[in-house]
């Protein structure tokens, strides 16, 4: 495995992630029953934006850093830069929080985490940073195993990122497997597959698999920031939400133009959301 995720913490893939991720862990907590996350390629937890990774690529300039300064924010996204802000205290933008930073810090006394990271250098900076929180189960493993190896949860309640680098070409097939096993284990598993867009031709099966694969509930929520024609690399990205918690469809339809328009990078920008499966 060689993807760091060190060289595009806090890029536009980022903040649209992690914004949503947030506020599906903010909607389960509305009820005071525990629910267990899951997250497949955690990283790291915390990412220098000066270091030497972040600084050779600049990516995070047109993510986070459009919005870090901003005080015109939707309420999503206003806390979402918060959660950004409560980890830069003097006000300046220098460190980001990864996914398993995000939700550690919402994570209430009832609630668990399990993370994995296959890399060993990241595996291992992140099992020391959470090593006093016993909260926090980090494991250095394949991030497909996960299903197989924790669900169901004795929470009953379950949220799952899969985050995957797509190193490789049929990274798409594992991840509809990955998660329709998810789902067999434990039918009321929420899961979150982000995927990156860079043509939108190349897509079309994986759509198509994810309308078919015998989910209980799909939403299709994608942003992008250049045309999907445009051959510069990552274009936009998105989110397949299965069994995503109510009323986020409704909020998102009021956060996505205004995303779209600010992270734009070529045009306008653009957004789409719409049910795969299972329509409520």
């Amino acid at each position: 495995m060689n993807y760091r995720h060190s060289y595009h913490a806090g890029n536009h893939p980022d903040v649209f992630k992690h914004s949503v991720l947030q506020r599906m862990i903010q909607l389960l907590q509305r009820k005071e029953a525990p629910f267990c996350y899951l997250d497949s390629h955690a990283g790291t937890a915390l990412y220098d934006l000066q270091g030497e990774a972040a600084s050779k690529t600049g990516e995070y300039v047109d993510g986070i850093g459009r919005l870090f300064d901003r005080t015109d924010l939707p309420e999503l996204i206003g806390d979402y830069r918060d959660a950004v802000a409560r980890h830069n205290p003097d006000g300046v933008l220098r460190l980001y929080p990864g996914s398993p930073q995000l939700v550690a810090d919402l994570l209430r006394e009832q609630d668990r985490m399990i993370v994995s990271e296959l890399h060993p250098d990241d595996a291992a900076t992140l099992k020391a940073h959470f090593a006093d929180n016993d909260s926090i189960a980090v494991h250095q493993r394949d991030g497909y195993e996960l299903p197989k190896a924790f669900l169901p949860v004795a929470e009953k309640r379950a949220l799952w990122l899969l985050d995957p680098p797509f190193e490789q070409i049929d990274e798409l097939d594992y991840c509809v497997e990955a998660v329709q096993l998810a789902v067999q284990r434990m039918r009321q598993t929420i899961v979150a597959l982000w995927y990156p867009i860079k043509d939108e031709r190349l897509l079309r099966g994986f759509y198509r698999s994810m309308a078919e694969a015998g989910l209980p509930k799909v939403l299709r929520v994608e942003l992008g920031v250049r045309p999907t024609d445009t051959r510069m690399g990552l274009n936009g990205s998105g989110l397949m939400l299965v069994n995503p918690p109510w009323p986020l469809w409704e909020e998102l339809e009021e956060t996505l133009p205004w995303l779209a328009s600010t992270l734009a990078q070529s045009g306008e920008g653009s957004w789409r959301m719409d049910w795969l499966a299972g329509q409520p």
